[in-house]
């Protein structure tokens, strides 16, 4: 795949997210939204959208904004996972980020009964948990990769325990059912003032896009990396960090979502190849995309909204089991 081709794909999720305006239970025409846009920019007056205004500026397009930024995030990041540490098995939550995360909101839940505090609360955790992930594989150090995954391992059963705790703890009338909703995922909550969220994503997408290069250098080894003269040990704290503020704002946003970061970044590879500066974009685009559709299919399948969790595990595992098959577990040499 061409250079050109990954540009024009950036502009798929753009598009993905206008139709989905039009598409929900209540109805939005081409010509409602023409005159919508048109009294919004001060170049029709007189115009009373009404309801309208409010189901698809308040409702649909902070979620669809919040829902490509989450699947970028964690489309990127497990790209930059599986690269630095050549395993094609990891996902941009290995490192503890999610079940941290899952802690943060579930004991902002318990503790306050003020919503908007379960998102500092989950990206705070979120990134607590990789800060104990990298602290605990330190006990050698060179961090060897496999520590990194024996700690994040670690982090992520204490704060699962934690959370079991909490649920445990919660009133199993209110807290409890609010829990278990953020655990499987959702951004129906989002509004526009959780987007500071958005910029910890962007953050860390700007980092791996301008690193991406240095991932194909680790990719290959430290030791080729060290010849090659590039600080192995910085570079991968720098590209970890990257990786870890997208996926900790993604998380705080939309909840426990999987599968995202796992399968995306390997379709990219069917198309774009390992080359790091063609996936890592390629990725975002594809995970942006991905996530819009995941989330517009969640609000209309049923008139009850089903959790992104649910469905990204009912479509990323069997498509999975797919790569697996068509690549035979080849295509990362």
């Amino acid at each position: 795949m061409k250079k050109i081709h990954i540009v024009l794909l950036w502009f798929l999720p753009i598009l993905v997210g206008v139709l989905s305006l039009f598409i929900g239970r209540y109805r939005v025409d081409f010509s409602q939204m023409f005159n919508l846009l048109l009294s919004g920019f001060g170049l029709r007056d007189g115009y009373s959208a009404g309801q309208s205004i409010t189901v698809v500026l308040q409702l649909r397009l902070p979620r669809i904004i919040a829902a490509a930024f989450v699947g970028a995030g964690l489309a990127a990041s497990g790209a930059a996972y599986q690269g630095v540490f050549h395993n094609p098995l990891v996902s941009a939550s290995f490192l503890g980020v999610s079940a941290g995360a899952s802690f943060g909101a579930a004991l902002a839940i318990v503790l306050f009964s003020m919503q908007w505090l379960t998102y500092p609360f989950a990206f705070f955790f979120g990134m607590l948990a990789v800060v104990l992930s990298y602290w605990i594989a330190r006990i050698y150090k060179t961090v060897p990769a496999i520590m990194l995954v024996l700690g994040g391992t670690i982090v992520s059963s204490i704060f699962n325990a934690l959370v079991s705790l909490l649920k445990y703890m919660a009133d199993a009338e209110r807290q409890l059912p609010q829990i278990v909703y953020w655990l499987m995922g959702s951004v129906s909550s989002v509004r526009y003032g959780d987007f500071w969220a958005l910029v910890p994503i962007l953050i860390g997408i700007v980092i791996l896009i301008f690193y991406s290069w240095k991932i194909n250098v680790l990719s290959m080894g430290d030791k080729e990396a060290r010849a090659m003269g590039v600080n192995v040990k910085t570079t991968k704290v720098i590209i970890i960090a990257g990786a870890t503020l997208a996926t900790a704002g993604a998380v705080c946003l939309s909840g426990t979502v999987g599968w995202v970061g796992l399968v995306i970044p390997h379709i990219g590879r069917m198309l774009a190849g390992n080359d790091n500066r063609l996936l890592i974009p390629l990725a975002i685009s594809l995970g942006a995309t991905f996530m819009i559709v995941i989330d517009t299919l969640s609000r209309t399948i049923v008139s009850s909204e089903i959790p992104l969790g649910i469905l990204t595990a009912l479509i990323g595992a069997p498509f999975f089991i797919f790569l697996l098959k068509k690549t035979k577990g080849g295509g990362w040499q």
